[in-house]
């Protein structure tokens, strides 16, 4: 099949593939800074061999598991043996789009509203949106923002909310059985032609906090534990 680059990413290219899907290359290449991997930075800063592959596998695992629950997501098929992923193509809101769910008050949540609980406490599913933007240090934005700014529409965000507690349970019941704990975890949405909501990119360890004992647990460990 014939394949023509659209797109280099960070972490993924993209191909667009004469079928009319697209294919996702996924790359060793992490986000950090001064050679430490951290998820939350915005630039390449390291080189892990073989973290495109456990990215890749644990994507094909809850993307197949999340389909077969009735959950509309881009995901097509995969090739372990070329890293990479063919995909629906889909619309991403605006100019992009974080959704956040989180089952514990940690990170930015903690720090936002320290004053109105402790560190580590309960959340229920609680889901917030931020727009990809570094230099304004991704903004959250509330519903109501994203209709008027004419993001989204009303029908559209309650069915990524909806859409996003579901799938965040079926990875927090899976830590669960694995002796993890799920803290919060984050997502990217995009439509398809008829407006259709549908979760891609990639369900990776380096987009959640999970926690062992009380311990955060950094994201190439966590990807061993999950596939031990």
């Amino acid at each position: 099949m014939e394949k023509k680059l659209v797109y280099t990413g960070k972490t993924k290219n993209v191909y667009a593939l004469d079928n009319g899907n697209y294919e996702l290359l996924f790359k060793d290449d992490c986000t950090g800074k001064d050679g430490v991997f951290d998820p939350g930075e915005n630039s390449v800063g390291l080189t892990i061999d073989g973290v495109g592959d456990v990215n890749l596998r644990m994507s094909i695992y809850f993307f197949e598991k999340i389909n077969a629950a009735g959950i509309k997501t881009h995901y097509v098929s995969a090739d372990l043996n070329k890293t990479t992923m063919e995909v629906l193509p889909a619309k991403t809101f605006g100019k992009g789009l974080e959704v956040i769910c989180r089952n514990k008050a940690v990170g930015s949540f903690f720090r936002r509203y320290s004053e109105y609980c402790e560190e580590g406490s309960d959340l229920p599913s609680y889901v917030e949106m931020t727009f990809k933007n570094d230099a304004k240090g991704d903004p959250l934005v509330t519903k109501d923002g994203l209709i008027v700014l004419g993001v989204m529409t009303a029908e559209q965000y309650d069915a990524i909310r909806d859409m996003t507690q579901k799938i965040t349970k079926i990875v927090a019941d899976d830590m669960k059985e694995k002796g993890m704990e799920l803290y919060d975890i984050k997502f990217e949405y995009g439509y398809d032609a008829e407006g259709k909501v549908m979760l891609i990119d990639e369900i990776a360890s380096g987009n959640m906090r999970v926690y062992k004992d009380g311990k955060y647990i950094d994201p190439m460990t966590l990807s061993k534990l999950f596939f031990a």
